[in-house]
């Protein structure tokens, strides 16, 4: 293990500022699944000269200061990876997959990521949200980012490619049809809308019917991920393409 230097460190500082691409992971369960889902370590920094997280990674001892300056967490465990995000090639979804428009709680987009993966969608697009390098994000999707393809679009560049491919959407909206009478047995897209605004008209007008959650007691809404993954395990399990 090598020591780091001070213009080292000065210069993880700096690009932590200045370069979005990079991802600082302080979480090791979340620095191993990101690397055994392919993604590619510039380095890695350690308080400890025992703790051994990744194989053939050029890793380097600093403080335990040094740490909670370049970690995201209060209580980071003791490592830092360092790692830059690139997006995957934008394709045309092959089974279900799911778009969120404008969400904006990093938390409520990491949790619907997990979600979406454990039930197979094939892919999700944040569609003018929060950044897929959030922190936060990326701890409340526990490293699922990793295992799914996510991608980051505009409203315009998503509308064109919706229309190039006839993608088939639904959107979750309280006006929907009940979403456990509903049969899925097509490829469709799921569309959560904005935590506070819903789905914008945009994306409506390229929905083809809209879902709800059943609710009593005059409750008007579920919070975003929790009714997006209630939706989504529907779908996946009425889906005929969905096995485990």
């Amino acid at each position: 293990m090598l020591k780091a230097s001070i213009n080292l460190i000065k210069d993880l500082k700096k690009q932590k500022r200045e370069n979005s691409s990079l991802l600082f992971l302080d979480n090791i369960k979340i620095i191993k699944d990101a690397v055994n889902n392919g993604l590619k370590p510039k380095l890695l920094l350690a308080e400890n000269e025992d703790l051994k997280v990744i194989d053939g990674c050029e890793t380097y001892k600093v403080d335990r200061k040094t740490i909670e300056i370049l970690a995201d967490t209060k209580t980071p465990q003791g490592v830092v990876c360092i790692a830059e995000y690139t997006q995957h090639t934008v394709k045309k979804p092959e089974c279900n997959f799911l778009v969120l428009d404008r969400l904006q709680d990093p938390g409520n987009v990491g949790s619907l990521i997990r979600t979406a993966t454990a039930c197979g969608f094939d892919c999700v697009f944040l569609v003018d949200s929060v950044k897929i390098n959030n922190p936060k994000l990326i701890r409340s999707s526990v490293g699922t980012i990793f295992q799914n393809k996510i991608y980051s679009l505009t409203m315009e560049e998503f509308v064109k490619l919706a229309k190039t491919w006839d993608l088939k959407l639904v959107m979750a909206d309280m006006d929907g049809e009940n979403v456990f009478e509903m049969d899925f047995t097509e490829i469709l897209g799921l569309v959560v809308g904005n935590e506070g605004a819903g789905v914008s008209d945009q994306m409506a007008k390229l929905c083809s019917y809209s879902t709800k959650i059943p609710m009593k007691n005059g409750v008007e809404s579920l919070n975003a991920s929790v009714s997006g993954s209630i939706i989504m395990y529907q779908i996946a399990n009425k889906n005929l393409k969905f096995k485990e």
